[in-house]
């Protein structure tokens, strides 16, 4: 065989696999409600786009030639009741097609269908897939009583009441009620505000914010 010959038949097979697979696996999960009911949840292989890996699990139809999704498990995108399906990738939400979306080994991957108005039509980032964005964004601090924060500042791979600048933050107690969580961006990182309840079951449960807006 001549070698422009091998040459054609390896990118061939390069381009057999139709999702370009890679090796790892991410995670998936399909909840309605912001998170309330949890249609589907479990470990799915990286390498497919946002679609592509929701449909290998549930039935899914498309619009807009397969670049949006319009229903999952039979649960349809509805502008009239102004409910829609929307994805986050390590809790940060999805800023174009799914499709062009490509999940690595680690990743996160959250569809929930909720309802929507002008305000709350973009949620930027989310608290249920922690500690996934504070890994992705970089350098965080966690500010607080040390015996909580340390164990949350190790889930982030941070520091503790550091004093250093760090993109990110999270921060204990405040004006927040025991229970309450809120997140936002903050710069170019995020700030994860947690009540004094909520974070001391975090300190000992890292998946103690998982599907919470």
């Amino acid at each position: 065989m001549s070698r422009t010959a091998v040459l054609l038949l390896a990118l061939v097979l390069a381009g057999c696999g139709g999702g370009g697979r890679a090796h790892g696996t991410a995670t998936l999960w399909v909840t309605e409600g912001r998170g309330a009911r949890v249609v589907w949840s479990g470990p799915v292989p990286a390498g497919l786009n946002g679609i592509q890996t929701v449909a290998r699990e549930v039935k899914v139809s498309t619009r807009y030639g397969g670049r949006f999704v319009q229903s999952i498990a039979g649960v349809g995108s509805s502008l009239s009741k102004q409910r829609d399906w929307f994805f986050y990738v390590d809790g940060v939400e999805g800023g174009e097609s799914a499709a062009s979306v490509r999940l690595k080994p680690g990743d996160v991957l959250w569809w929930d269908y909720r309802h929507w108005s002008g305000a709350t039509m973009d949620i930027p980032v989310v608290a249920g897939a922690y500690p996934q964005p504070f890994l992705r964004a970089g350098p965080t601090t966690v500010v607080g009583d040390p015996a909580v924060a340390k164990p949350i500042a190790r889930q982030v791979h941070g520091t503790a009441n550091g004093t250093a600048a760090a993109r990110s933050r999270i921060v204990i107690g405040g004006a927040l009620a025991p229970g309450a969580v809120h997140i936002a961006k903050h710069g170019d990182g995020y700030e994860l505000d947690l009540g004094t309840a909520v974070a001391r079951r975090l300190a000992h449960d890292p998946a103690a914010l998982r599907y919470r807006f």
